[in-house]
């Protein structure tokens, strides 16, 4: 009987033709009168993974390894069924005996690496990868898996040199020129990785991958816009891309486009429930959108999943501290102290619950911690030693340097008196837009530029740090006003335009709208319209810059008096301001620097400040002990803003009344 006559020469042309059903029935016909035909065993094997039966075809070929266990391929194939069902340990076991039959059996070599990797034997799948490269110096996708592992065992320069090889090989090999891309930006070169992944986004325009990639360079290179346009192209290529919607809502986050980004930080929760960095970021979305108690609910999900997660501890404290709940939220910034003894964020946002609370003397030691926090502003370094109260300093130059805000030095300039009753020379580097303001300064001090190379001094202090230097409490507050004071010429020029007649309220209502410190405190400039219907009442503008277009939406019937594109327009911050204070009977002010102003100048000011505001406002009480002619109105619910201006209407209704 000639060979395609046998049984299993005729099953084998069926399964050759593609009659896979009929060429099984034949197999098995085989092998129930051959029960040990090793090629009617392996061929079955063979059909079966060609229709996915896997499951089916793992038993087969150790059916066939036991009636021979020499062939090489079989173990292979064997190794590759058993990858692809799960079973990842047997199919290492399998590439071990393919290659220990058959050393130069470059595919085991290859699978085996790639198995050991998805494994996490990391060194393993290194050593596979180095013996395929050495059998097959050409193979390019043997350089680029080999520079995946040495990225993952945190050997990026390495990694980099393999995806150099591979892409020398294959120049049009798109995932190494992706993973290039990645290791780069693992070493803080985006601007190298970026050129990588636009060439493989003109080889693959429609592989979700570079897309993807190429939004996350572009997000490093702090270009969040161009990132959210390649994300959106990547998701609706591979939508289920759980990490991708992460990084897609860090994007709007970076846009502060807030409500957009919980949206996408919920489709990837959706898709991985147990990823804890995504209800961390998610926290903190719903904390700039003002949903504080949402918030606290997200990061305990966080640290549900990950109880040593320092920062959604940390950021548990703020969403307790915006709900008004101090003590648990220093708790929860203690917890995040413990896992992490250098953390300064939570360090620092403790202090502010000391503060607030005024326990100065351990807040204004925490409070050092901002120098060191991810939102410091305004640190400087210099080889002479900072002062911070330990030594005498008479006879000594002192260098004061700005941190931070304008209303900061705006309320902290009062202390360069107290280093001149120390007996200091006194230094000081206010921001430049504050200098011809500092020249009225009732302290004695020079001012200066910080950065000036030819500045001598034996000391320097940050100015924020000078309450801790003085051994600040609430008694011995510096609060005597006004310790700046307003240019007499300019006041009297001011007054002669705005006349004497009716009772002259100046209004800020919008602090710097990009700022995180903005956060809750501004107000719609409506909220001053039953101001405005006060008999005798005028409102006059104190705002500045893009907030000032709110004034072509007022509401019907109300009235605010502008002071002109001249005012305060040149690169001298507050001059203009500082006079025009000088002739209103009233200021009324969100939290803003304009705030701080009007109390320096000892200015009879209304502040209207968040359900809970910042440090420096303490709680629950309507004075100030930083501005003795300064009166407070706080919301009495996070957001109720008509509550306190209608306390504000009130309350200067009655006044006028006693007038």
């Amino acid at each position: 009987m000639s060979r395609s006559q046998h049984p299993l020469g005729q099953a084998h042309a069926l399964h050759r033709a593609g009659r896979f059903a009929a060429a099984r029935r034949a197999y098995e016909s085989v092998l129930r009168r051959y029960p040990g035909d090793y090629d009617a065993v392996r061929l079955l094997a063979e059909l079966c993974c060609q229709v996915g039966q896997l499951h089916e075809a793992a038993p087969l070929l150790r059916r066939a390894i036991s009636i021979n266990p020499n062939v090489a391929a079989v173990h292979f194939n064997l190794g590759s069924v058993c990858e692809a069902i799960g079973e990842h340990d047997a199919a290492i076991t399998s590439y071990d005996q393919a290659i220990a039959l058959d050393q130069k059996f470059a595919p085991a070599y290859f699978n085996r690496g790639l198995a050991l990797a998805a494994a996490n034997r990391l060194d393993e799948a290194l050593a596979s990868f180095d013996s395929l490269v050495a059998l097959v110096p050409s193979d390019a996708e043997a350089h680029n898996n080999r520079g995946s592992v040495l990225r993952n065992l945190g050997r990026p320069l390495e990694a980099v040199a393999s995806f150099d090889r591979a892409l020398t090989l294959r120049p049009d090999l798109v995932e190494a020129m992706i993973n290039l891309g990645a290791v780069l930006r693992d070493l803080r070169r985006p601007e190298d990785a970026l050129p990588w992944l636009e060439r493989a986004l003109s080889l693959a325009p429609s592989a979700a991958d570079v897309h993807i990639n190429r939004a996350r360079a572009l997000a490093d290179l702090d270009r969040p816009g161009e990132a959210l346009a390649s994300y959106d192209i990547g998701l609706s290529l591979d939508p289920g891309n759980a990490h991708a919607w992460y990084d897609r809502a860090n994007a709007l986050a970076a846009l502060a486009r807030h409500p957009a980004a919980i949206e996408s930080y919920d489709r990837a929760l959706a898709l991985r429930s147990d990823h804890a960095d995504a209800y961390n970021n998610r926290g903190i979305a719903l904390l700039a959108v003002l949903r504080p108690q949402e918030a606290l609910a997200s990061f305990d999900s966080a640290i549900r999943l990950r109880s040593d997660f320092a920062d959604a501890h940390s950021n548990r404290g703020n969403a307790l501290y915006e709900l008004k709940r101090p003590t648990e939220a220093a708790a929860s910034y203690d917890r995040a102290i413990a896992l992490r003894a250098d953390f300064a964020n939570p360090i620092k946002n403790k202090s502010y619950i000391l503060l607030q609370a005024g326990a100065f003397e351990e807040g204004w030691k925490l409070y050092e911690a901002r120098k060191q926090s991810s939102d410091a502003v305004g640190n400087r370094t210099f080889t002479q030693p900072v002062w911070l109260g330990e030594s005498d300093i008479a006879g000594k130059t002192i260098l004061v340097h700005a941190e931070q805000g304008l209303g900061d030095t705006i309320q902290f300039c009062r202390y360069l008196s107290r280093l001149n009753s120390f007996g200091a020379r006194v230094l000081f580097a206010p921001q430049p837009s504050l200098r011809r303001l500092m020249e009225t300064l009732a302290a004695p001090c020079e001012l200066v530029d910080a950065d000036e190379p030819s500045l001598v001094f034996d000391t320097h202090v940050p100015l924020l740090s000078l309450p801790l230097a003085c051994k600040t409490n609430e008694a011995t507050i510096p609060a005597a006003v006004p310790y700046l004071a307003a240019n007499a010429e300019r006041a009297r020029a001011w007054r002669a335009r705005l006349g004497e007649t009716g009772f002259r309220v100046g209004i800020c209502w919008q602090g710097n709208r990009l700022s995180p410190t903005d956060l809750g405190r501004s107000f719609p400039i409506a909220m001053f319209e039953g101001l405005a219907k006060i008999d005798g009442v005028r409102l006059i503008c104190l705002q500045k810059g893009e907030a000032e277009r709110d004034l072509d939406s007022l509401p019907p019937g109300m009235s605010v008096e502008t002071l002109g594109s001249a005012f305060d327009a040149g690169s001298d911050g507050f001059i203009d301001t500082a006079a025009v204070m000088q002739c209103l009977d009233l200021i009324v002010t969100s939290d803003t620097a304009v705030a701080h102003l009007a109390g320096a100048l000892a200015r009879p000011v209304w502040l209207a400040v968040k359900h809970v505001p910042e440090w420096r406002w303490m709680l629950d009480r309507s004075d100030s002990p930083w501005y003795p002619t300064m009166r407070i109105f706080r919301q009495p619910n996070p957001g109720d803003w008509r509550s306190v201006f209608s306390e504000i209407e009130h309350t200067l209704r009655a006044m006028l009344t006693v007038v």
